[in-house]
């Protein structure tokens, strides 16, 4: 039986305003190689900015 964990990371993603704000999310690594962009809710700012992929 496989491991939970073989496919899904868990990665983290960090505001690009600068903030510091994260966000824990999960992703498949055979269907997204490359890095996570999405844009999401900072409540330091109260507005939403784009949150990139942090290796």
């Amino acid at each position: 039986m496989a491991k939970k964990n073989d496919v899904r990371a868990t990665v983290k993603m960090r505001s690009t305003a600068g903030t510091g704000y994260t966000y824990m999310t999960t992703k498949n690594r055979r269907n997204t190689p490359d890095r996570l962009v999405a844009r999401k809710y900072d409540p330091t700012l109260r507005s939403v900015v784009e949150f990139r992929e942090e290796r």
